[in-house]
């Protein structure tokens, strides 16, 4: 169970929140293979449980591409279209390629999202955005603990509790559900548990 969510760590979480974005911001910070993909994979379907909708930002470190090589849209794009929307009943995605390549800025890439649709936007990387982050920390990796350099992080997940010296709350990393009851306290939702099946 995680510990009770403090009113200094509420008001610090939204001291961080960036200017003109109308719902919570968290980000999820650590080194590489810390395993933060792995940590919001297993929490997402936590916070979809007591009906939190959610939207997510992921910075790619190195080229990526959506589109596959052969398929209608990726010959249209190479051909020149410098927007391409790809739409269906399910769901639908926007291409745009950038002028000028250079790193995202978590500020500039924030308003792409449509705020009327979610509660919470996750954001995963973007270690050094000025934004409330919880660290994703092993030890084992042998790379030093993020928060002691950045006030911004207002928890730590780690599997390591014990060997953590912090008075930030301490998560277990292996325990989504903890994690989840922390993110849920900050937006102030009670953890039901089966909640998606309530109604």
């Amino acid at each position: 169970m995680s510990p009770p969510i403090s009113q200094c760590e509420v008001k610090a979480w939204r001291q961080l929140q960036p200017e003109g974005i109308e719902v919570p911001v968290l980000g999820f910070a650590g080194w590489s293979g810390a395993g933060k993909t792995t940590l919001l994979a297993q929490v997402i379907p936590q916070l979809r449980q007591a009906r939190v909708r959610i939207a997510l930002v992921k910075h790619a470190h190195h080229r990526f591409d959506v589109d596959h090589p052969g398929k209608d849209s990726h010959r249209l794009r190479s051909a020149g279209a410098d927007q391409v929307l790809l739409t269906g009943a399910r769901r639908y995605a926007l291409m745009v390629e950038r002028t000028v390549e250079k790193d995202p800025v978590l500020e500039e890439e924030l308003p792409r999202i449509d705020c009327s649709a979610c509660d919470v936007i996750l954001v995963e990387g973007f270690r050094d955005a000025r934004i409330a982050k919880i660290e994703v920390h092993r030890p084992a990796l042998g790379r030093p603990t993020l928060h002691q350099q950045d006030p911004c992080i207002i928890a730590v997940a780690t599997d390591a509790l014990a060997e953590l010296d912090t008075q930030l709350p301490r998560l277990a990393l292996n325990n989504p559900q903890e994690v989840a009851s922390f993110i849920l306290g900050l937006l102030n939702i009670p953890h039901r548990e089966n909640s998606m099946d309530a109604k």
